[in-house]
């Protein structure tokens, strides 16, 4: 008996559409993800005879996992959290016995830190809203106070009118936000993190790939761990932002008590920011074995200690000091100004292990010579600057009552300067990326027109037709696009490098905004800086007005919530290694399911089974084919079509799909078969070696070029979709499900039976090995 397991790709399908049929059940799964059959075929195990010539066909719809209920909307907001979480897995390649291990372990490291700082960069972009512009500035100014009513209760010669206390009741929502971030991401730890996967009793060989070791899948203690150290960072800059204003006031007043007990308090708040580090950088992943175990002292007791300095920060806020009034701003330059030094010099940091470890094993196919994963690095500390930036520049231009926006005015509460470098810099970025997307539009046309002349002679028999070729060949070149994203990423992220150093250093160099910084300078270049701070300050609220429209109508419309659903499919495959408040990892459910139905269906009835995935359904099902104990994987065969594994992912996340481990998945799953289109712009071929017989393709598409009898109507470019509509998607199946050696193996409660020399097929189990004291080298980081 033979089954073909489909999997979907990035926009998802229903059971009815993957199977062709509008009458389909859930065989297992939930309402999240399951598998369907054609109701026709639910018990086809016990009619066998009815399909001797053609397989049973399964359906794993998975779509459900990114694109679920309204919650899913608010991702977006962690758009840069999931950005360099992507950077710790586009980590270089290194080839086998090299390099010694801190190489490896230094990236994931610095990456750890990266992501560490998004965390406080958040934070402290709602302390500077809710601490420095609401309750420091606004309430502190009898204009701005005097225009609403809202903070009425807190204005000088109240009870909350002094600003300590007015500080303390203002950080309840920064706290609140890290509670909010905990809360989802322990929520979803719960749901994926914490699937047990199936795992085989013999231990991994330490030159399996990295995603066929059996804890690759299984998240539960680094989360954990990172989700601790990340909360616990969130309340420290809550309870730093609260204290330190307090103390400074003591020390300038002299008062002896209250300046003793704020010394204590920083000093306490100094050994607690310790303790974080250390947690973030003592240890990676475990990917040898599944890991069961949690670290209870960091999971429990470092948060737990975060929330009870935040509590004695707020009531060192709260002790009555008569004479103290708010003026100016908070030090807010200076602790953003910190923070993106840190990010630059940590990216610039983890250019140089990335470039080290490329020339260890250089491989022309990596994206930007080994450099991905510090530019991506980069890209997500820029979004997250640019984000936080919006979101206080929206609040001082709100709480703005002359509407004039002028930074020096007394009564104007104004965020630090450094934030509106940072909007000044958009306009020139985006006319680098202007200018680059028009040169490549010109290639474009340019290679439109070269294909266009030999489109016709593909297609013997045909006379020519020039509209005709040139949609064809349009199609082509739009597809050839996509390996120009290396490109568009080292333009993006080489430019944001160099002008967020020069924002940083005209904001400390000045202390004024762009337009005050350039007063009296020639008249262009006056005009110019404040035409950029004027127009990066409206894109910026745009982009921002933007994004939380894009939020409450996918919150209310199915349709656009599954659009933000797509947008994450790419994203969010790969396990939450360096920022825990990313959004989850769905393959840590996607893979262990298709890896226990697998498992399972083989040893209960000792069929072949094809596992065929089209686009992002490939990589899981690779990852699948991967995670299979050797005796099934020899009853499993693999078809590929639309697949990214190499054209993407192979130039990306080389460490992971890179030639040496496709080449290593060729070898243990020698049915292998991949379908390839010259007009798809996301699938390619993925032999590492032009010599395996692996791809086939370019397929014909479309697959008539003119009418005909049998093509009466004009066959469509299907690009990257309808690769079952090709005939050489069913002939292709059936001869791997041919290529499948040996006769059945018996199904279960027979094994004792079975020929001498064949092992029995047991059915899947949990695995409960302890974890091992440590992975082998070149293998977590």
């Amino acid at each position: 008996m033979a089954l073909e397991l489909r999997v979907h790709g990035v926009h998802g399908a229903s059971p009815e559409e993957l199977l062709d049929d509008p009458r389909t059940v859930r065989v297992t799964g939930d309402a999240t993800a399951a598998v369907f059959r054609r109701a026709a075929d639910a018990d086809a195990e016990s009619h066998p005879e009815r399909y001797a010539g053609r397989p049973v066909v399964e359906a794993y719809c998975w779509s459900r996992l990114t694109s679920g209920n309204g919650s899913r909307a608010l991702w977006l907001l962690l758009l840069p959290f999931m950005v360099v979480n992507l950077a710790h897995w586009a980590r270089p390649a290194v080839p086998d016995g090299a390099p010694p291990p801190r190489a490896v372990r230094t990236y994931g490291v610095l990456v750890r830190i990266l992501a560490l700082s998004l965390t406080l960069l958040l934070i402290a972009a709602a302390c500077e809203v809710a601490l420095d512009l609401l309750a420091w500035q606004c309430a502190g100014s009898p204009a701005c106070a005097g225009s609403r009513s809202w903070p009425g209760f807190a204005q000088p010669g109240r009870w909350w009118g002094q600003p300590g206390r007015r500080l303390a009741l203002a950080a309840l929502l920064p706290a609140a936000l890290t509670g909010l971030l905990w809360f989802l991401s322990n929520r979803t730890w719960s749901a994926y993190e914490s699937q047990t996967p199936p795992a085989d009793a013999a231990a991994p060989a330490e030159d399996t790939p990295a995603l066929g070791r059996p804890g690759f899948w299984y998240g539960r203690r680094i989360v954990a761990r990172l989700r601790a150290a990340h909360t616990a960072a969130g309340l420290l800059t809550v309870a730093a932002a609260v204290a330190l204003p307090a103390a400074r006031h003591d020390r300038s007043a002299g008062t002896p008590g209250l300046e003793a007990f704020g010394w204590a308090v920083e000093f306490l708040l100094t050994l607690a920011a310790a303790a974080v580090a250390w947690v973030v950088c003592r240890r990676g992943r475990t990917e040898a074995r599944p890991d069961h175990r949690l670290d209870r002292a960091a999971v429990t007791w470092l948060p737990a200690t975060a929330l009870a300095l935040l509590v004695t920060a707020l009531v060192y806020a709260c002790w009555s000091r008569p004479g103290w009034t708010s003026s100016g701003r908070l030090p807010g330059d200076f602790a953003f100004g910190l923070l993106m030094l840190g990010q630059g010099c940590c990216t610039l940091l983890l250019a140089v292990v990335a470039l080290r470890l490329h020339r260890l094993a250089p491989d022309p196919q990596t994206a930007l010579s080994g450099l991905g994963g510090p530019a991506i690095a980069l890209l997500g500390c820029a979004l997250g600057g640019v984000m936080t930036g919006g979101v206080a520049q929206r609040v001082a231009d709100w709480l703005d009552v002359t509407g004039t926006g002028a930074a020096g005015a007394a009564a104007v509460p104004a965020p630090p300067v450094l934030l509106s470098w940072q909007a000044a810099v958009l306009p020139p970025l985006l006319l680098v990326l202007a200018l680059l997307a028009a040169a490549f539009a010109v290639r474009t046309l340019l290679a439109r027109r070269r294909i266009a002349a030999g489109v016709a002679a593909e297609y013997p028999g045909e006379s020519p037709d020039e509209d005709r070729s040139r949609r064809i060949a349009g199609a082509r070149a739009a597809a050839a696009l996509t390996d120009s994203a290396p490109w568009f990423v080292a333009a993006a992220s080489g430019t944001t490098l160099l002008l967020g150093a020069g924002a940083l250093a005209g904001a400390w160099l000045t202390g004024q905004v762009p337009g005050e910084a350039a007063r009296g300078a020639h008249p262009l270049l006056e005009a110019a800086a404040r035409s950029a701070q004027d127009a990066g300050s409206w894109l910026i609220g745009v982009g921002f007005l933007l994004l939380v429209t894009w939020g409450r109508r996918a919150y209310r419309d199915p349709a656009a919530r599954r659009t933000i659903g797509v947008l994450w499919d790419v994203g969010t495959f790969w396990p939450r290694a360096a920022h825990p408040f990313a959004p989850p990892c769905y393959a840590e459910r996607a893979v262990p399911d298709l890896t226990w139905r697998m498992t399972g269906w083989t040893g209960r009835t000792g069929g072949r089974l094809v596992i065929s995935g089209h686009s992002q359904g490939s990589v899981l099902a690779a990852a699948a084919v991967w995670q299979l104990p050797p005796h099934v994987r020899r009853r499993v065969a693999l078809l590929t079509y639309g697949s990214p594994l190499r054209r993407l992912y192979g130039r990306w996340f080389p460490a992971y799909f890179g030639p040496a481990p496709l080449l290593a998945l060729h070898r243990q799953v020698d049915c292998w078969r991949n379908l390839w289109r010259a007009t798809d712009p996301i699938g390619g071929p993925v032999a590492a070696d032009p010599a395996e017989d692996v791809d086939l393709g370019p397929l014909a598409d479309p697959l008539a070029y003119g009418r005909s009898t049998r093509h009466p109507l004009p066959a469509p470019v299907l690009g990257h979709f309808d690769y079952q509509a090709d005939p050489a998607f069913a002939a292709e199946r059936d001869a791997l499900l041919a290529r499948l050696a040996g006769p059945p193996a018996p199904p279960d409660g027979q094994e004792q039976q079975a020929r001498p020399g064949r092992p029995p097929v047991p059915p899947p189990r949990i695995s409960r090995e302890p974890a091992a004291p440590g992975d082998p080298p070149r293998t977590a980081g």
